[in-house]
């Protein structure tokens, strides 16, 4: 067993005890089949293994390799790809992993074009994306109905309507739910547009995020129709949803060491060797636990203690990203401890990323 200071750094530190206490929590607000845990956020079998104990079997993946990955390791029973792809090579390879495996695939579609592809790489599910206000994928809420009858045509089944009120996950609680409400008010209009030609198969909506996984109130006539949700970042989380008042914990760190420490008239700083090839910075600087960071370059953060002392050269610094999806994939492992402070158990490959 490794213990952290042995560990080369930067390196993917995770607490199991945290974790399994995030995914308790989660599991008991949304159970089973009313979370779909999105995969984009950890890219590891072995965490969503861990979400299938507490009784989810369907997930969401943002690639086809998250898809096909998932497949292989045989983790969960209905993966959704909830994102277009045009590439017919990867759909044929989620088509291949659906056939050999027996897990159900899914992928969105929000065109003709991504309808036709995927009839013809042999998938046979999809559920239409629908634009909620996020100007990102998903078609207009109008065109959810001959898109589902373009799809059946193409011999496709099509389970639903997906929507991502991404732009809503950060919004203030006081006004969280009225902005919630709105946007999921168009996926249920999609949906009901076109459930009498669809069929009895055409049974989901499917939305949220971490931001908004508690907006989604079962006796509000629009909320409570949304009846999966997506959330993925809960499952670790980052400095971005700990500013939010939700009930999760941090359970990854990147652990940096500590090479280097001045002292000046103007103050003092040290600098540990975790830098932006190490963190996702589109949500900001990490933070660090009193302390200030003051930027990140390449392979650096420097920070200073609130206190105006000085760690020591060779010191571990526990780093809280900004953004955990992309700094997960930036890293190959995750160095899993039983409890913060205790020895390194086990190592879990990142073994869903790239594409």
């Amino acid at each position: 067993m490794a213990r952290l200071p042995d560990l080369p750094t930067p390196a993917l530190v995770l607490s199991l005890e945290v974790l399994e206490r995030n995914l308790a929590t989660m599991a008991t607000t949304r159970p089973g089949a009313t979370l779909r845990p999105h995969v984009k956020a950890h890219k590891c079998t072995g965490i969503a293994r861990r979400q299938v104990e507490v009784g989810h079997r369907s997930f969401t993946c943002a690639t086809p390799r998250e898809v096909v990955g998932m497949a292989r390791a045989g983790v969960g029973k209905d993966l959704l790809l909830a994102n277009e792809s045009v590439d017919p090579h990867r759909l044929a390879a989620m088509a291949a992993a659906e056939r050999e495996t027996g897990i159900m695939v899914t992928v969105a579609v929000d065109s003709t074009m991504t309808v036709d592809l995927a009839a013809a790489a042999g998938l046979r599910h999809v559920l239409i994306d629908v634009n909620v206000g996020l100007p990102r994928c998903g078609c207009a809420p109008e065109d959810a109905r001959s898109l589902a009858q373009r799809a059946l045509a193409a011999g496709l089944t099509v389970r639903g309507v997906m929507g991502y009120e991404g732009h809503l996950m950060t919004v203030p609680e006081d006004d969280k739910p009225r902005k919630v409400k709105a946007s999921m008010s168009s996926l249920v209009e999609a949906f009901d547009s076109l459930i009498d030609v669809a069929g009895e198969e055409c049974r989901i909506i499917s939305a949220g995020g971490t931001g908004t996984y508690h907006a989604f109130d079962p006796d509000d006539p629009v909320l409570g129709r949304v009846n999966e949700v997506q959330a993925g970042s809960y499952a670790l989380m980052d400095s971005s949803y700990g500013a939010q008042p939700l009930p999760f914990e941090q359970a990854l760190y990147v652990v940096g060491t500590v090479i280097s420490t001045a002292s000046r008239d103007s103050g003092s700083w040290a600098v540990i060797d975790v830098g932006l090839k190490s963190l996702g910075m589109d949500h900001g600087n990490p933070h660090i636990d009193d302390a200030v960071v003051w930027f990140c370059s390449d392979e650096h953060t420097t920070f200073s203690m609130n206190d105006g002392s000085l760690p020591s050269i060779g010191d571990r610094v526990a780093v809280q990203p900004a953004h955990i999806d992309p700094t997960i994939a930036l890293h190959a492992d995750i160095h899993v401890v039983p409890r913060w402070g205790e020895a390194v158990t086990e190592v879990w490959p990142v073994d869903l990323r790239h594409w």
